[in-house]
């Protein structure tokens, strides 16, 4: 089986990278920016050409929530529309796709973790071009799989993980949120998860839709504290609200999900977001 990663240099994209090496019956293809254009409808089928993949997992996306707002044009363009071109070429090309998608799709209004037959109601640009790039491949895809995830971190790349741990060797306090609700997700366990459907994917012959986070639930300010505690030195973290954080963009107060569908599927139990922090943090301590 030819797995072909796009969007590869990016946090997921190198979680699948490190796991890939216990996966030695498939081939794996690593492709990014300077290997492919997503945007570029030519450029892509050029690469699907030269790489005739069964599987294209898609990490590729514009996640910079803040900026979005700004740059709505750029959101679309990496967030919709060159997922829809994905998933009209997932079906000339013949490949399962994968693709990832996000809780601020949900408006965070809800007092009980969202289902994915909940109605999506995305309060930022980045929410809706996300949301629109879901609907093109339920639309468009033939066999597909879109996995909604929260608050992803890793080792690798930008995250609040690793702004948490530089700030907190920088400063005596940190002012974080505590009034956004949602559950931390470690990288490598959702690209784990991708992984564990590859035995499976001879059994979807449609579009489907699935949620998965670490288990657990906490706000930033929590996940803040559980971060800076295990720093040498103190650092104090003291909780603020929302609207004493100034953003261009409303987030979802509340944006837990809920995960009983991608456990029965794959007969799983999911980490707790706690154990991911931990074992992302030795990595991220000792380097």
């Amino acid at each position: 089986m030819i797995i072909d990663v796009l969007g590869a240099d990016g946090q997921l994209g190198n979680e699948l990278r490190c796991l890939s090496k216990q996966y030695l019956s498939h081939h794996f293809v690593f492709s990014d920016i300077k290997d492919v254009n997503i945007c570029e409808p030519d450029s892509l089928r050029k690469h699907f050409e030269t790489v005739s993949p069964d599987v294209v997992i898609n990490c590729a996306a514009y996640t910079q929530v803040d900026k979005a707002e700004s740059e709505a044009e750029t959101a679309e363009l990496v967030n919709h529309r060159a997922v829809e071109l994905l998933a009209d070429l997932s079906k000339e090309f013949a490949f399962f796709l994968f693709h990832i998608s996000t809780d601020y799709v949900f408006d965070g209004c809800a007092c009980q973790p969202y289902l994915e037959s909940d109605t999506p109601s995305p309060l930022s640009v980045y929410g809706a071009t996300k949301r629109r790039g879901e609907e093109a491949i339920l639309q468009n895809a033939g066999r597909a799989v879109i996995i909604r995830t929260s608050w992803l971190y890793s080792s690798f790349g930008n995250n609040f993980v690793k702004t948490m741990l530089r700030l907190g060797q920088e400063r005596p306090e940190l002012r974080v949120v505590c009034d956004q609700i949602g559950s931390p997700t470690y990288a490598a366990d959702l690209a784990r998860v991708i992984l564990q459907f590859l035995p499976r994917l001879q059994e979807i012959d449609e579009v489907m839709l699935f949620h998965f986070t670490n288990e657990g639930v906490c706000s930033w300010y929590d996940f803040a504290r559980a971060i800076v505690s295990r720093l040498p030195q103190a650092c104090k973290v003291t909780p603020i609200e929302s609207k004493d954080y100034p953003s261009a963009v409303r987030r979802p107060f509340y944006s837990v999900l809920n995960k009983r569908k991608i456990k029965s599927f794959l007969s799983i139990e999911i980490p707790h977001w706690e154990d991911g922090l931990s074992r992302c943090l030795e990595i991220l301590l000792k380097n």
